[in-house]
C-alpha cells in the first residue's frame, strides 16, 4: 500500500505517508494564500526521509486522501461570493424570518439565556437577492402549479442586475419532486451560458439536503454555494499541483460523515468539519485494536480543540441537523464538540470577570504566537507554555521553528501582568489553568448530556498540543488513563487513511411502522422496499462513476424513528434491508425500543404513542486497504537516564520544580518514566505532571497513568504482553 493521507488545519498542514510498510508522519505551516504550498513542503519533507522524489513517490502512489478545515475558516472570515436565492413565490421570507427562532442558533448558552439581547447573525442572502418563482408541487410530489418560465427568466436576470454571482434554487417539496429545481437550473444556464458569466455556481437543495424541512435545506444549500467557489479552487488547485508532480489518479476528499469520496463527487459542506471527522474515525479503529473500550478523543491542535466520543458496539454520533456558525442545516456529520483552544489560542483579560480569557481567537499560523517572532502581538497558550519550561526554544517543530522566549514574555506582560498584578510566571501559569479547564468542561458536557461518566472514560489526546496538556486536563475531568496514540500529532491525518469510500442518500417518508389508533403494524412492504432500493442505486451509481468495482459495492440502512410526535428522533441502524413479512416488521420494532432504551434509560419507551419512520437512509460504501496500528510486543520495564533536566513551573506548585527531560526516540516499548518529566518528540511534546506516569507502548504510543490511583506500572505492562493488546485499567 502506498498512499498520502494530508489534514490541512488552521495552523499546520499535517502530512502522513505509507510507503508498503513504512510510515513517516511531517508538519508544515499552512499557507492560506494557497494550499498545495504548505502540502508540496510537508510531502517534500516525507520524501526527503524516504530518500525519494516527490515526482517517484505521485507518480507510485495508490491513493491522496485529504482533509480540511477550509470551510469552516472561510465562513468564519466571510469570504464568500453574493448569492442569489430562487424560491416558490409566497416563501421569500422563510429564510429571513428562520423559523423565528433561528437568530439563537449558534450562540453560547448564556446568550442564549438572553434572547432579546442577542445579535443576529450578518444574512448571508440579503432580502434583495432573494426572488419569488410561480410554482407549486404538493407534499406528494404532485405538480400543482406549473412553473412559470417567462416570470422566472425575469427574476433571474433581477438577481444577476443586483449581483448575484452564485445561484441557489430551494423551491417548496422538491425533495418529493425536484423537476422544476432541475428546469430552473436549465434555464438559468438558457439564459446565462457559460461564455457570459463564465461557470456561475448553480446549487440545487434536493441535491445538498434530501430530507424534508424548508428552512433547514434552503439554508444547507446557501452555506453549500457561499462556500463552493473558495473550495473549487483551493481543492481544485491541490488537484492540479499533483498532477504536475506525477499524481494521475482522482484525489478522495474526506466528507463529515465519516467516509470519503472523489473531488467530483464532493460538494463543499460535506467537508465542513472533514479534518476533525478523520480524528474520530482513527479513534474508532484504534479503539477496536487496542481494546480500550470507552475513549473521548481530544484533537487539540493550534486554533481548536475538537471532541468525540468512542463507545463500544460501534455505535456512532451523529447530529442530523447540526449547526455551522450561526445556521441550522439538514446534512448529516459525525457529532464534534468544537471549542476555541489550541496552542495559538489568544488569552486576554476580561474586564468584566476581572480575570484570564482564552480563547476562542486565534494567532493561527500568520503571524502565529508571539514567540514564532512573525509579528504576533497577542499572548497564546504557546507563548505560555514556553514560559512554564514545557517547550525547547531550540527544538520545537524538530528545530524548524526557533521560539522566541522574550517575546512571549513581553506580550504576557504587557496584556495582562498590569490588569492583574502577577508576574509573567504567574500570568502564564493562568492561562494553563484556564485553557485546561474549559477543555475539561466542554468533554464534561459532552459526556453528561449522553449519560456517560468521564470516569469510565480513556482520555485519548492526540494533535500538536493534546499530549502537553492532557495531565492537566485529566485532573479536572477525575480521569485516571490517558492514551497517548501512536503518531498523535498528525492523528487526523492517520485517520483519513484509514476510511472507506462512503456516500449517503436519504428520502424524507411519513409511515406508521405502528399505528397507535387502529393497532396495526405497517404492511406496506413494497413500498418500503422500493425507496430503499431507490437509494441503493443511487448510491451503487456514485460508487461506480467513480470507478469502484460493483462487486466490492456494500449498503447498510439507516431509519430515523421516533414515537408518536415527538421530537426527539433515534437512528437505528436497520437488522434487515428488506421488509417481507410481519416479523421482520417487529424485529425493526425491537431494534428501535433496545436503540432507545439504552440512549434515555430502560423503560422510557412509548409504543402506545405509535412509531414512525421519517427518513429512510442508505449509506453506500467500499471497504478500502486500511493502515493497522502495531501492537504492543514484549519488554521489560526499563529505567532511562534523562538527557536533561530543566525548571517547569505546574499549576498546583508555588515553585519551579525540577523536571526530567526525554527524547522520544531514546525511548523503548515497556519503558516507566515518573513525573514529573518530559517527553520531546520532533512534532510535539508529552507533559508528564507531578503524581503522573508514563508507560511506553509501540510505536510511540504511550499511556499516562495516575499514580495516586496505585496503578502498578509493572502490573500493566504484564498485562500488555499477555494481552498483546492495550487493555482498559479497572
Amino acid at each position: 500500500m502506498k498512499q498520502v493521507s494530508v489534514d490541512i488545519g488552521g495552523t499546520f498542514t499535517d502530512c502522513f505517508l505509507v510507503w508498503d510498510n513504512i510510515y513517516l508522519e511531517t508538519k508544515a505551516l499552512t499557507t492560506h494564500h494557497n494550499l498545495a504550498l504548505g502540502f508540496m513542503d510537508a510531502l517534500e519533507q516525507a520524501c526527503k526521509q524516504l530518500g525519494k522524489s516527490i515526482h517517484t513517490v505521485l507518480s507510485q502512489l495508490d491513493s491522496v486522501r485529504y482533509a480540511t478545515t477550509l470551510g469552516t475558516n472561510a465562513l468564519i472570515q466571510r469570504k464568500g461570493p453574493k448569492i442569489g436565492l430562487l424560491t416558490t413565490a409566497g416563501y421569500e421570507s422563510q429564510v429571513p424570518l428562520s423559523r423565528g427562532r433561528g437568530y439563537g442558533d449558534g450562540l453560547t448558552p448564556r446568550e442564549q439565556m438572553d434572547l432579546p439581547a442577542g445579535k443576529r447573525p450578518v444574512p448571508i442572502v440579503p432580502a434583495q437577492l432573494i426572488a419569488g418563482v410561480r410554482e407549486r408541487i404538493d407534499s406528494s410530489g404532485n405538480v400543482f402549479m406549473e412553473l412559470d418560465e417567462e416570470h422566472l427568466r425575469q427574476q433571474i436576470r433581477l438577481l444577476v442586475d443586483r449581483g448575484a454571482q452564485a445561484f441557489v434554487v430551494g423551491l417548496i417539496n422538491s425533495v418529493v419532486n425536484p423537476v422544476h429545481e432541475r428546469k430552473v437550473e436549465q434555464i438559468i444556464l438558457e439564459e446565462y451560458p457559460t461564455h457570459m458569466l463564465g461557470s456561475i455556481p448553480v446549487i440545487l437543495s434536493h441535491q445538498v439536503a434530501e430530507r424534508k424541512g424548508e428552512y433547514v435545506r434552503v439554508t444547507s444549500a446557501i452555506l453549500d454555494a457561499y462556500l463552493h467557489d473558495q473550495m473549487y479552487h483551493a481543492l481544485s488547485s491541490l488537484e492540479m499541483t499533483l498532477k504536475e508532480y506525477g499524481y494521475n489518479k482522482p484525489m478522495l476528499v474526506v466528507h463529515n460523515i465519516g467516509g470519503m469520496s472523489q473531488l467530483n463527487s464532493t460538494h463543499a459542506l460535506q467537508t465542513i468539519h472533514s479534518g476533525p471527522t478523520a480524528g474520530i474515525n482513527a479513534s474508532e479503529h484504534l479503539a477496536e485494536e487496542f481494546n480500550v473500550g470507552n475513549l473521548v478523543a481530544m484533537d487539540m491542535g493550534g486554533t481548536s480543540c475538537d471532541i468525540g466520543i468512542v463507545v463500544g458496539g460501534g455505535i456512532r454520533f451523529y447530529d442530523f441537523n447540526p449547526i455551522i456558525d450561526r445556521w441550522l442545516v439538514s446534512v448529516p456529520m459525525l457529532h464534534l464538540g468544537i471549542i476555541g483552544a489550541g496552542g495559538g489560542s489568544i488569552a486576554r483579560y476580561d474586564k468584566t470577570l476581572k480575570e484570564i480569557e482564552v480563547g476562542p481567537q486565534s494567532a493561527g499560523s500568520e503571524p502565529g504566537p508571539a514567540c514564532f517572532d512573525q509579528g504576533g502581538l497577542d499572548p497564546t497558550v504557546t507563548d505560555a507554555d514556553l514560559i512554564l519550561g514545557y517547550l525547547d526554544p531550540k527544538y520545537y517543530a524538530e528545530g524548524h521553528i526557533a521560539l522566541n522566549k522574550k517575546r512571549s514574555e513581553f506580550v504576557i506582560e504587557e496584556a495582562l501582568c498590569d490588569d492583574l498584578d502577577l508576574t509573567v510566571v504567574e500570568a502564564a501559569r493562568q492561562i494553563k489553568k484556564k485553557v485546561d479547564t474549559n477543555m475539561a468542561h466542554a468533554i464534561f458536557k459532552e459526556l453528561g448530556v449522553k449519560g456517560y461518566d468521564p470516569k469510565n472514560f480513556t482520555l485519548l489526546a492526540y494533535g500538536g498540543n493534546g499530549p502537553l496538556h492532557c495531565c492537566g486536563i485529566a485532573n479536572v475531568l477525575d480521569i485516571d488513563r490517558i492514551l497517548i496514540p501512536p503518531f498523535s500529532p498528525i492523528f487526523s491525518a492517520v485517520g483519513a487513511g484509514i476510511m472507506n469510500q462512503v456516500n449517503i442518500h436519504e428520502k424524507s417518508v411519513f409511515l406508521n411502522i405502528y399505528d397507535s389508533n387502529t393497532r396495526s403494524l405497517f404492511n406496506d412492504y413494497e413500498k418500503f422496499n422500493a425507496i430503499v432500493t431507490e437509494l441503493e442505486e443511487a448510491g451503487k451509481e456514485e460508487l461506480l462513476r467513480q470507478g469502484i468495482n460493483e462487486e466490492l459495492i456494500q449498503h447498510r440502512l439507516e431509519l430515523d424513528m421516533r414515537y408518536g410526535n415527538q421530537l426527539t428522533q433515534t437512528s437505528v441502524i436497520s437488522p434487515i434491508n428488506r421488509l417481507t413479512n410481519i416479523e421482520e416488521v417487529l424485529e425493526l420494532i425491537k431494534a428501535f425500543s433496545v436503540n432507545y432504551g439504552e440512549r434515555f434509560g430502560e423503560g422510557s419507551q412509548q409504543p402506545e404513542a405509535g412509531i414512525r419512520i421519517n427518513t429512510i437512509r442508505v449509506t453506500s460504501f467500499v471497504e478500502l486497504e486500511r493502515v493497522e496500528f502495531k501492537r504492543p510486543v514484549e519488554g521489560d520495564v526499563a529505567t532511562l537516564e534523562p538527557q536533561s533536566t530543566r525548571d517547569c513551573y505546574f499549576v498546583d506548585f508555588d515553585e519551579p520544580v525540577s523536571t526530567n527531560v526525554y527524547r522520544s526516540e531514546s525511548l523503548t516499548t515497556g519503558c516507566v518514566i515518573e513525573g514529573p518529566a518530559l517527553v520531546e518528540s520532533p512534532r510535539t511534546t508529552y507533559l508528564i505532571e507531578p503524581g503522573w506516569k508514563l508507560v511506553m507502548g509501540e510505536q510511540n504510543s504511550a499511556w499516562i497513568l495516575n499514580a495516586k490511583k496505585n496503578i502498578s506500572s509493572t502490573d500493566f505492562v504484564q498485562k500488555q504482553k499477555s494481552s498483546q493488546k492495550l487493555t482498559t485499567i479497572k
